[in-house]
């Protein structure tokens, strides 16, 4: 599979996932037992048309239009601003939903704070919110080292989200994303990052109270466990859970998101999540063609795909592990 496919497979991902889950989030997961979502539709929670996407996926693409660019902090945070003041990359034409800490970061570097630090960094700032939006990261940093992967996720979590318990969350999302771009497989990937994130983690003497947190990813299995023991709220290492969760439990691309919307809840950010890991490993093509038509902007999600390839096609690769 080429780095196309891939890079369209996560974009599309994304936003398809989040399109899922938007006509019914914040409903409860019995409520979804009993009238469980199968295909794209309209209205609901927000009363937005068939195939509208949020935050989550506006963020996400503010973030790969600064990437086609190269790498700049500045950037990344005007592009967001653009979108909270003036509708960039929202899929109608309006900004419907963001988050508390989401507001409170574009309002401080409207007001002059550096974006790195403009997000919340108290332990009450852990929403998902910098979860949601970063997985374009993925293709500029996935021929770095690790400790420059660490640093440029921080410091691109930081711009909303600057407690480490999301910076880890992020952390974790992109390098389990980079042992799949990598090749390796769903429980390889996994099993890799027990040993990696863990030993890096040590390095950066983070408290372990911090890393106990990160227990069902890096010390038991979390594919073992039933639906009972994942949540999917707006709690960033609950989204993180239930999105590793819901691709381990399931092979293909529409069966991983549908049962992340499923989960009720933070609908469209658990289906965002699962849909950029599902993209990425079963490739663009995985995903229903009928999906892709109902999508607000398809065009223009093709073309960014396209503009980021081009940016990073030439990026040579490296040893991940080390």
């Amino acid at each position: 599979m080429d780095l196309l496919e891939r890079i369209k497979g996560t974009l599309f991902g994304v936003a398809i996932g989040d399109a899922l889950g938007v006509p019914v989030e914040f409903k409860s997961r019995d409520y979804l037992k009993n009238n469980p979502v199968h295909d794209i539709i309209g209205y609901g929670t927000y009363n937005q048309p068939q195939g509208t996407f949020s935050d989550d996926s506006s963020m996400t693409f503010c973030l790969a239009e600064a990437l086609t660019l190269g790498f700049d902090i500045n950037e990344i945070a005007n592009n967001f601003l653009k979108w909270y003041n003036n509708n960039y990359w929202t899929a109608t034409g309006k900004v419907f939903d963001i988050g508390k800490a989401t507001r409170n970061a574009l309002y401080n570097i409207s007001n002059g704070v550096n974006p790195e630090s403009a997000g919340g960094n108290s332990v009450f700032d852990n929403g998902n919110g910098s979860l949601m939006r970063i997985s374009p990261l993925l293709f500029y940093i996935f021929n770095k080292p690790i400790h420059e992967r660490f640093e440029i996720v921080k410091n691109v979590s930081s711009i909303t989200h600057a407690h480490i318990r999301s910076i880890l969350s992020c952390f974790y999302y992109l390098e389990f994303m980079l042992q799949l771009l990598n090749g390796n497989n769903k429980i390889n990937a996994y099993n890799n990052l027990k040993k990696i994130i863990s030993e890096y983690m040590n390095k950066l003497d983070i408290e372990q109270t911090e890393i106990n947190l990160f227990s069902k990813l890096l010390v038991l299995n979390i594919f073992e466990f039933s639906e009972e023991d994942i949540e999917s709220s707006g709690y960033v290492i609950h989204t993180l859970e239930a999105s590793i969760w819901c691709f381990l439990t399931t092979e293909s691309y529409q069966a991983a998101v549908i049962k992340a919307i499923n989960l009720g809840n933070d609908t469209d950010t658990t289906g965002c999540v699962t849909g950029s890991i599902a993209g990425l490993y079963y490739g663009f093509n995985d995903i229903p063609e009928k999906w892709i038509k109902k999508l607000k902007k398809n065009n223009e999600i093709d073309n960014l795909s396209e503009r980021l390839f081009d940016r990073v096609k030439n990026y040579k690769r490296i040893d991940i592990n080390i």
